[in-house]
């Protein structure tokens, strides 16, 4: 279970990728003040995990209705994981496609979707809550780990001013390739576990 937790913890991390969030959430809150900065970081959470607690209730319920196994989902969700850890091992992740649209609030786009709650993060909590290999329970923790991950994302919004200045721009771009590294190595993972290769203990 304490193994799960671990790769769980760092599959979110890497998906939802709060350095990123953090760094695209400097740059659009730029001019604003504090209290729009706080308010905007709380809503973008909210949003986002929304969307994210959505997908792991439904996600699987949907496919299923689709039609849409598991096998096909984690080989689909590994080979999505993997071009995302390319990205951001590449310096192309995070920019959550531009900037935001004109009249939209920033809490919601980009920041929440398709920041936060990126369709990497969404394969990977459907995936990781699969009803067919884990119990409520599990499920349970699972979800409570995506909280964290998401409080930690906020924690660092509301403080981007201070952590940015201490990482640095090279610092910040250090650890997202970092952890670029550790989601590609996962993502194989996922697609050798779906192909029966390997072992990789869901316990």
């Amino acid at each position: 279970m304490r193994e799960k937790l671990l790769r769980d913890f760092l599959m979110l991390w890497s998906t939802v990728d709060p350095i990123g969030t953090l760094a695209l959430f400097a740059g659009l809150t730029a001019g604003a003040g504090a209290t729009e900065r706080r308010r905007t970081a709380i809503r973008a959470t909210l949003y986002a995990l929304a969307i994210l607690v959505g997908a792991i209730v439904l996600g699987q319920a949907i496919l299923s209705g689709l039609g849409i196994r598991m096998i096909s989902l984690e080989v689909a969700g590994g080979i999505i994981l993997f071009l995302f850890g390319l990205q951001m091992i590449f310096g192309t992740a995070g920019s959550a496609g531009g900037g935001p649209e004109t009249g939209h609030d920033l809490a919601v786009f980009p920041l929440a979707v398709p920041s936060i709650a990126s369709p990497g993060a969404i394969m990977a909590a459907i995936v990781l809550t699969d009803n067919d290999r884990y119990g409520l329970g599990e499920q349970a923790l699972t979800t409570g780990v995506l909280v964290v991950v998401l409080a930690a994302t906020c924690a660092l919004m509301l403080l981007s001013g201070p952590v940015l200045r201490i990482l640095g721009a090279n610092g910040a771009a250090i650890l997202v390739r970092v952890m670029g590294m550790i989601l590609a190595a996962l993502s194989v993972e996922l697609v050798l576990r779906a192909l029966g290769v390997g072992k990789w203990s869901g316990s």
